[in-house]
């Protein structure tokens, strides 16, 4: 499989971590452990993922405040090899996530967009995407970037949509998605089904939408379904979790990598596999993410 060259365009947040002994529920408070602060947000941590866990020539367009936190992000995307050059930085402060963790390394996030809301795709961001052989993007940014970035790639050029967070998608940007990638509660709303819809028939249902779907299963794997062909279960690699935060967006990076590489879905989705399992075994988003060497050494010893 070759380098390809994958341009994502999306959100970036400094990640405000808690431990907790378990989630609050409504009108609750629970002490936590020491607060931590590390560089992530959907877009950055799925860049982070594509060069440095799938070793694809990778574009960050984002939108990072003028403030300490935006210089983080920077940092961290550069420091993954990732291309910044098309960053924006903007009066808006940097996004922002509250995340708490609880001992089995389940996760829940509160994001504050912040800059994230300025995300534009200009002339130059234009420029890049007609090159990329991916387009990967996410909905914590305003749909008219993603809409404008399917509209700048080259013919033949995928557009992989991780739609998370779950939202309501207007018909243009249905009609430019090539890739959907969601978990199970995300697949349930864009198909109109409710929790617990078995997996292959919530693929099946979204089929009708787009020519391809990555259902993640958390533990239980993930399931890819495509138009011309039968559903595939992708098993999970079985780690000892300490932190999700950051697992499904290192699955989006590697997926985006190895289909710029020219991988098929379904072995796409089996590297992104060994990859999101890694992340796993590490605290924090982008300090998680494993490296492209790790990822295939876990893939081969499947």
């Amino acid at each position: 499989m070759s380098a390809g060259r994958v341009v994502v365009v999306g959100s970036a947040n400094v990640d405000l971590v808690v431990p907790v002994p378990r989630h609050p529920t409504g009108g609750e408070t629970v002490l936590g452990g020491t607060l931590e602060r590390h560089p992530g947000g959907k877009g950055a941590n799925q860049a982070v993922a594509a060069a440095r866990a799938g070793g694809a020539d990778t574009t960050f367009v984002g939108a990072l405040g003028e403030d300490e936190s935006g210089e983080l992000l920077h940092a961290s995307l550069s420091g993954a090899g990732v291309r910044t050059d098309l960053v924006a930085r903007v009066a808006e402060p940097t996004g922002t996530a509250l995340i708490s963790v609880d001992p089995n390394g389940e996760n829940t996030i509160i994001v504050a967009p912040g800059a994230n809301s300025l995300v534009t795709v200009g002339p130059a961001q234009a420029e890049r995407l007609a090159e990329a052989d991916v387009v990967l993007a996410q909905l914590e940014i305003p749909l008219e970037a993603i809409t404008a970035a399917a509209a700048a790639r080259r013919e033949g050029a995928l557009l992989v949509l991780n739609a998370a967070p779950s939202r309501e998608l207007p018909p243009e940007v249905w009609s430019a998605v090539d890739v959907l990638v969601v978990n199970e509660h995300e697949a349930a709303d864009l198909a109109g089904r409710g929790d617990g819809t078995e997996p292959a028939d919530l693929a099946r249902a979204l089929l009708a939408r787009v020519p391809a779907v990555v259902v993640t299963l958390g533990g239980a794997g993930s399931l890819v379904a495509e138009r011309d062909g039968e559903p595939v279960h992708v098993p999970a690699f079985p780690v000892e979790p300490v932190d999700t935060t950051g697992a499904g967006d290192t699955f989006c990076g590697v997926l985006a990598a190895a289909l710029a590489g020219g991988a098929p879905l379904a072995d796409a989705a089996r590297l992104a596999a060994a990859a999101g399992a890694l992340a796993t075994t590490a605290p924090g988003a982008q300090e998680s993410v494993p490296t492209a060497a790790a990822v295939a050494d876990l893939a081969r010893h499947r």
